[in-house]
């Protein structure tokens, strides 16, 4: 069914995170140090050696050194997960005054040696920063304190502002595209908010009055595609830290403020996404409850299937599931008679596979048989995973209410942001995918702008297809003509 984000009303079953991870209970001690492996973040790319530590510690093992650079694993998961505890701009300063006092570059002279050993490796960790979090640098102070560390180390390399300045125009270049991709994603939203009921009242109409899916793409493989290619854009402009942001609230365990206001929970993307979702559902019910033939009504349901199989095959179980969601709604599944007259044999297949039973048992099995033949492939057609969105969010909000962000001892409970940052990275391996299938400005236009019915707009075209069957759907019935045709 249609989902909504950010609202733990939304998740009814546990999800599958590790059970091992450090989840604070009531009453409970932890008086032992960090517990640390032989150098900072070392192993973490063999598992993490750091369970819990001190937020002071968790920085300083961030910050390079002439003979040390943390483990890229290591740099992903503090830097996703730090926001929760520290602001961004705040942390790169943290990093930049540790760096400062470690290198002595407030010192003159500078150690010509010992700065041309630092110097590649601060630049590595902030080029690093700019390309996964690029959203970070949005903040002019961010540029600021970059800027400001390379003028300390650049008497003793010139290099180092041609390297800044390459890192600053890439960086320059990847915020002007994503502005530009945020910008078409609102207009986007705002042309497919287009509900029209009165569409209820062309179902007594000549066929050409209302344009339908059919008419525009009547191959299942070819829509299958096009719809891979709406996922892979909307996926293509979500960070990883809108999944951090998306569950901020105040931990009563940490006595620090919340890092994020409302107003600066970047989660604009991620909304996006699941109004897409929600929008697909409602589009496959608005085409099924549209025709005012049964056998019409019978072909869409037919063509639907076989999209959803294609998209199956493709690895696209986000349109997948949208499409069944949108073939299980009430409108839709009512239709007796006309699900009497299409072959459903395929679709109860595809409905086994994303079976909520076992927290999704099966849809998690597929989904790990696509990710592997992901990691071996050969071509972009074979390395797409398009996941289950919604499932993802609900994956994730479990693991962020079911492990504290610190334990009692004030310590940050490193092992939960490890698996967090495990969740978040394995996506945005998959969304870095370029979608293999040519553009049909056609059909993505139609999915982006046909108009759909509201939930009164779906019950209306289903009761004028088939009669309702009892007094309450009469009654029903009755009131929706009023209020949406206007006739008693």
């Amino acid at each position: 069914m249609p989902q909504t984000v950010c609202s733990g009303t939304m998740f009814t079953t546990p999800s599958g995170f590790s059970p091992h991870l450090a989840c604070a209970e009531p009453g409970e001690e932890e008086e032992e140090a960090p517990q640390e492996g032989p150098g900072p973040g070392a192993c973490l790319a063999d598992g993490p050696a750091i369970t819990s530590a001190s937020l002071d510690t968790l920085i300083q093992n961030l910050v390079p050194t002439a003979d040390y650079y943390p483990e890229k694993a290591y740099v992903f998961t503090f830097l996703l997960s730090a926001r929760l505890f520290i602001p961004p701009p705040e942390l790169l300063a943290r990093v930049c005054e540790l760096c400062i006092k470690q290198q002595q570059l407030d010192q003159s002279p500078l150690d010509t040696a010992k700065v041309r050993k630092f110097g590649p490796k601060i630049l590595q960790l902030l080029t690093e920063w700019t390309e996964t979090f690029p959203s970070d640098f949005r903040d002019e102070k961010m540029v600021g304190h970059f800027k400001d560390i390379i003028h300390r180390i650049a008497p003793c390399d010139e290099a180092y502002w041609k390297t800044l300045n390459q890192v600053l125009q890439k960086l320059s270049q990847r915020l002007a595209l994503m502005s530009q991709g945020e910008e078409s994603i609102v207009k986007v939203s705002l042309n497919a908010s287009s509900i029209s009921d009165k569409l209820v009242a062309f179902k007594t109409k000549p066929p050409p009055i209302q344009k339908d899916m059919l008419s525009i793409c009547n191959d299942p493989y070819t829509l299958a595609q096009q719809l891979t290619h709406v996922e892979l854009e909307h996926l293509s402009h979500i960070g990883p830290e809108e999944f951090v942001q998306a569950f901020v609230q105040k931990d009563p365990l940490d006595g620090t403020q919340p890092c994020f206001s409302d107003q600066k929970k970047k989660t604009t993307n991620l909304e996006a996404y699941v109004r897409w979702f929600n929008r697909l559902c409602y589009l496959v019910a608005t085409e099924i409850c549209m025709p005012a033939k049964k056998k019409q009504r019978a072909q869409v349901i037919e063509f639907f299937i076989d999209v959803a199989r294609e998209c199956f095959n493709i690895g696209n179980f986000n349109s997948l599931m949208a499409i069944i969601s949108g073939m299980n709604m009430s409108p839709v599944s009512r239709l007796k008679k006309t699900w009497g007259k299409a072959k459903t044999a395929k679709f109860f297949i595809l409905e086994h596979q994303m079976d909520p039973t076992g927290n999704f048992y099966n849809y998690r099995t597929a989904l790990r048989g696509a990710a592997h033949r992901s990691q071996t492939a050969n071509s972009n057609r074979e390395r797409i995973v398009i996941p289950f969105f919604s499932l993802l969010i609900k994956d994730i909000y479990f693991l962020n209410e079911g492990c504290a962000n610190r334990l009692p001892n004030g310590h940050v409970n490193f092992e939960k942001f490890v698996e967090l940052a495990r969740q978040v990275g394995e996506f945005m391996t998959w969304k870095q995918v370029e979608c293999p299938f040519e553009e049909d400005r056609a059909i993505l236009h139609y999915l982006h702008t046909a108009p759909i019915f509201s939930e009164d707009g779906l019950y209306l075209a289903s009761y004028e297809s088939e009669s309702p069957e009892n007094q309450v759907e009469k009654d029903r019935w009755k009131a929706l003509r009023s209020n949406v045709l206007g006739k008693t």
